[in-house]
Order: C-alpha cells, then sequence, then structure tokens
C-alpha cells in the first residue's frame, strides 16, 4: 500500500570516501555533505566575499555602460518580465534596484500569459512603445525573442535582455545581452535563475557608478543591494534552478534578511497570508509557500499584481495584495485538483506492468486550464516518474483556436529542453515555439499535431534514457541512529542548508511501529510512530495522501521521511516528515 501505484524502491545513497576537510563537521553533516559531493570547506562558505565576480558574466561591460549611460541622460526604461515567480522577483529587483542606483524613470511590463505568450515577442513591442521607453530590459526572458528584439529595434528602443534560459542558435540582435548560459561564457555557475542574473547587473552596475564618482555627498547615495537578497532568495527557489555553491549563497543571505524580519514588506505579507513565521523560514517554505502564492497572479490572471505586491512598500497595501494573492491561490488549487484528478482518471490503464514500458507521457484536454497545466504535469511526474508534458487550448476564452499549449515536467537525467530541441530538428514545424530548462519547459503547437507530437516525445525520451535506470526510487541518506531522531538534529540540518534542487535535503529511512493515526484536513495524515528496537515515540505527518484512510489500520511500516521542527505555543518538539512509505516492505 505505498504513497504513488508505481510502487518505489528504496536506495541508500552509496557511502562517499571521508573528506578530511571537513573534519570540523559533525559526523552526521561530513556524511551528508560528503554524498553532495562537497569537496572542500570553503564551498560551505555562504558568505557574500565567497560569490565570483560579476564581471565575469560576459556581456557586463557593455550592460553596465549602457545602463550608466541611461542614469546619466535621465533616460527612460521600461522592465520586461516574466508570469512566474522568477520572473515577478527579477521585475521587482530591476525596478528596486535600478531606482535606487538613481534610475528615476523605471516601470514595468509583464506580458499577461493568456493574451501575449511568453517573453519579448513583437506583440509585446507594439504594447510597449505606447509608453514610449527608451530602453527595453528583459528579466527571465529575451534570449530567444529574435522577433520581439528586432521589432523593438526597428522603432528606436535600445533593447538590454538578461535571461538564463538556453539560447537557441541564433543569438538576438539586442544591445547588450547578460546569460550565464550564453556560449563560451565563463562564469563559473551556470544555475543562476532570472533574478539572480539581474542582482549581478546591479552589483556590477554599483560598481561602475562608484569608480564614476556617482555616489557622494550631494549627490545620489550609495545603496545596499543586500536589501534585495530577499527577493532573489525566493526567485531563486521557486524556479526549482539548482542550489550550486552560488545560488545556495544568494538564498541563505536572502532568508538570513527575511528571518531579521528585514524583507520587503510584501514578502513579509504574502509569508503571514501563510501562516509562515519569518524568523523560521527555510528554503521549503519559500518553494511551497511563497512561491505558489505570487505564481497564483501569473497562472490565473495578472502578474503585474504580484509584482506590485513586492514593490510596495506600505504594509498595509502589502497586506490587501497577499490576501488577494492568497484566494487566487486557493482558486489554483481547485483547478489543479479536479484536473490531476481528470489525468489520472485518464491514466489508470497504467498499471505496474504498463507503466514502467511507457517512457513519456503527453496529456491534454479542452476545458483544462493552461496557467495551471504545468502543475498538473508535476503531479503526474511524481506519480509514475516518467517526463509529462500536459497541454491545454491556449486561449480558454477560445478554446476552439487551433494553438495549444503544453507545460512539461522531467526527472533527473533527462533534459526536457533538449528532448524539445532534438524533436523540432527531427521533425521540422512538428512544434512551433518552445524553451526551458533541463527539468521545466514549455511549447506550444496545432492540435492536429499532438498525436505526431506524443509518439516523437515518447521516442525522444527512450533515446535520452538509454542509459538511465526509470525505475521509480527514493534516493536516501540511509539510517539516523536513535541518538539522532532528536530536536537538536532537526535544528542542525535546517541550518546547514539551504537545501534544494540539486543540493537535496537530508533524507532518511527505517522502519517504525504505529502506535497511532490520524486523518488531519482532508489529505494528511497524522502519525505517532516507534523506531525498531525502541521504545521513544515520535510524531510524524505525511502530506497530501490520495486516500489517508487507507492507512489508519496499518500497524508497521517502512518510511522515507525528514527531520522537521514542529512549533506550537511555543512549544518546539521534532516532527517526521514522511515522504515515502509501505506497509508491506518484506523480502
Amino acid at each position: 500500500m505505498p504513497y504513488h501505484p508505481v510502487r518505489k524502491k528504496i536506495i541508500r545513497r552509496a557511502p562517499a570516501v571521508a573528506n578530511p576537510h571537513l573534519d570540523d563537521q559533525p559526523p552526521l553533516l561530513q556524511r551528508i555533505y560528503a554524498a553532495r559531493q562537497v569537496r572542500s570547506a570553503s564551498e560551505l562558505d555562504r558568505s557574500l566575499s565567497q560569490l565570483p565576480a560579476p564581471q565575469r558574466l560576459s556581456g557586463m561591460d557593455t550592460m553596465t555602460a549602457l545602463l550608466a549611460k541611461a542614469i546619466r541622460q535621465d533616460r527612460s526604461l521600461l522592465v520586461i518580465g516574466d508570469y512566474d515567480a522568477d520572473g515577478a522577483t527579477a521585475s521587482a529587483v530591476a525596478v528596486r534596484g535600478l531606482r535606487a542606483l538613481g534610475l528615476r524613470r523605471v516601470s514595468f511590463l509583464v506580458p499577461n500569459r493568456f493574451e501575449y505568450g511568453y517573453g519579448l515577442t513583437p506583440d509585446i513591442v507594439a504594447l510597449a512603445a505606447r509608453q514610449s521607453p527608451d530602453i527595453l530590459l528583459t528579466v527571465d526572458n529575451g534570449i530567444s525573442s529574435l522577433d520581439g528584439v528586432a521589432a523593438a529595434k526597428a522603432l528606436g528602443m535600445q533593447v538590454l535582455v538578461t535571461d538564463h534560459h538556453l539560447p537557441g542558435v541564433t543569438i538576438p540582435m539586442a544591445d547588450a545581452i547578460v546569460n550565464p548560459n550564453l556560449p563560451d561564457d565563463e562564469f563559473p555557475s551556470q544555475a543562476l535563475a532570472g533574478v539572480g542574473v539581474m542582482f549581478y547587473v546591479l552589483m556590477a552596475l554599483r560598481q561602475r557608478l562608484r569608480e564614476g564618482g556617482h555616489f557622494g555627498p550631494g549627490q545620489t547615495a550609495e545603496p545596499n543591494l543586500g536589501q534585495l537578497l530577499d527577493l532573489v532568495a525566493l526567485g531563486t527557489v521557486a524556479d526549482v534552478v539548482p542550489l550550486d555553491h552560488v545560488n545556495r549563497i544568494l538564498v541563505h543571505q536572502g532568508m538570513q534578511r527575511i528571518r531579521a524580519g528585514q524583507a520587503q514588506p510584501g514578502l513579509l505579507a504574502i509569508l503571514e497570508s501563510a501562516g509562515r513565521k519569518p524568523h523560521q523560514v527555510t528554503a521549503t517554505d519559500l518553494g511551497f509557500f511563497i512561491g505558489p502564492r505570487l505564481n497564483a497572479a501569473g497562472r490565473i490572471d495578472d502578474m503585474s499584481l504580484g509584482i506590485e505586491c513586492l514593490l510596495t512598500d506600505n504594509p498595509d497595501t502589502a497586506r490587501e495584495m497577499a490576501t488577494e494573492l492568497n484566494e487566487m491561490n486557493r482558486e489554483r488549487r481547485g483547478i489543479e485538483d479536479q484536473m490531476k484528478q481528470e489525468a489520472l482518471a485518464s491514466l489508470t490503464h497504467l498499471d505496474d506492468i504498463a507503466a514502467p514500458a511507457t517512457s513519456a507521457l503527453s496529456l491534454f484536454r479542452e476545458d483544462w486550464h493552461p496557467g495551471v497545466v504545468g502543475l498538473v504535469a508535476s503531479r503526474v511526474k511524481d506519480r509514475f516518474h516518467r517526463p509529462v508534458i500536459a497541454f491545454a487550448p491556449a486561449d480558454p476564452q477560445q478554446p476552439e483556436l487551433p494553438e495549444i499549449k503544453g507545460s512539461g515536467r522531467s526527472i533527473p537525467g533527462i533534459h526536457l529542453r533538449d528532448v524539445l530541441a532534438d524533436i523540432a530538428t527531427r521533425y521540422p514545424g512538428l512544434i512551433d515555439k518552445y524553451g526551458g530548462h533541463a527539468m521545466a519547459a514549455g511549447l506550444s503547437l496545432d492540435r492536429e499535431r499532438l498525436e505526431s507530437f506524443g509518439r516523437a516525445f515518447e521516442e525522444a525520451v527512450e533515446c535520452h534514457a538509454a542509459n538511465l535506470d526509470l525505475e521509480h526510487a527514493v534516493h536516501t541518506d540511509g539510517p539516523l541512529d536513535h541518538a539522532d531522531l532528536a530536536i537538536a538534529t532537526a535544528e542542525l540540518l535546517q541550518d546547514a542548508g539551504p537545501w534544494g534542487q540539486g543540493f537535496p535535503e537530508p533524507l532518511f529511512d527505517g522502519q517504525f511501529k504505529v502506535t497511532g493515526s490520524r486523518i488531519v484536513g482532508d489529505k494528511h495524515l497524522k502519525l505517532m510512530l516507534k523506531p525498531a528496537g525502541s521504545t521513544l515515540p515520535i510524531d510524524a505527518i505525511a502530506f497530501g495522501l490520495d486516500n489517508p484512510g487507507e492507512w489508519l489500520g496499518c500497524q508497521e511500516i517502512r518510511a522515507a521521511f525528514r527531520l522537521d521542527v514542529n512549533e506550537f505555543r511555543d512549544n518546539r518538539t521534532l516532527q517526521l516528515r514522511i515522504e515515502y512509505m509501505e506497509s508491506d516492505f518484506s523480502g
């Protein structure tokens, strides 16, 4: 009776060779860090001084020269954002940062995904032109906007591109481009999110302005750009980019500001609406509670509300906006739950035999919401451990139109954007547009080509998975000694992060006797467990079970779990957060 119809296999990460450079760490952390390929103590240094210099990003000199000139000449600049959390935080960081550095006339425009789609399109350029900006600055988009950049240039606007997505064969003819994924870029991290790239541009611009005598008595006060790191942390975690050393520094520093109560009023208001306490915030809170509420604006309506929430300095206004975002998130959850059930109902034929023989899944319904298909793809991917793309009509107001849009999620080892690139090369004209990352990507095509795409998608994934074990597995850090099942260990691990994509939060496994269980809410199961060979009872909780009632009579489980700190009425206790469990683990 496991969580999923396709049973998982618990695999313990191979013990790593002891690293003498980590001898100052507790033994448990030495083991965990070694399993995550940490090679030196310097990789655990999360101070800002460890960030690589902004000038190592190619194109930075040209970018900052043009922005410094814009400040001197009092030119007007329009930020063109994206409708996800990374795009929203990058937009807010750009507006706040450029204003602080002395650019007076700066505002933002974010495409409505249902009217304009993604990126700097010619239609968005035409809309932007109504404001007569001198400069367009893209954040979290632009590297694939060949036609949009050309349209803006034809209208006499400068175009500055900041992005982190993989470029295509042709690079847009922008006036400046900063993107760590450009060919031959020597920046040591290709994992920066869009908001991280924009933050780096601001740091480099501040240095150029400082060297040019821009700051001083009677002039612009030199800003502390660290005040933007809460937004950088949020966007980085929400975009699920790998938490390499650079991103761990950015996220850690941002969370330190949030915990100290120094975050932007909008972020604090969203935390409050989600019932999360700033002084205890973790990367999990940013990714699973704050990011979705911000994303809900772009999925259901217009991301402008989310960006405005992050830009306001008025706490009361921020609370009003956060409340509205919370309501949008409730609506999004309702739509997502219905779509998820419809998707799973269409896949009931995938039993324990059929599912392993299926390399990839593509799904479509006429009545699905295009802003939520990515979440459905993620849920189905988690269920079947296969790359999934879910499609919906591109325009929910006109579902009869031929264009459909898909959003996909992948599994480790299969680069989804590369899969789409292979399909586009092998079958010209099958896909209209595509883009994205290793783990998430989007595309559009004519619905008449959906069946052909589904076959091509499976074929391409099979090629990419030729040497990959697709068995549904949970990778753990092994068992924990009874002495480590304590709140002190949970607090130690919380402080040892931040954890996330590419630097996974420690996950352990063990066998437990179940001495009590009850359903909490609709889909959560509260448990009282005793580890094998121990009489010590421990609280545990399993979130989001499809049928929690099926577990109420269970007397013994094997579980993969994380250590959590549960705080109730100022009392902090240990709680196991169960990520996977099974009651039949014989043999």
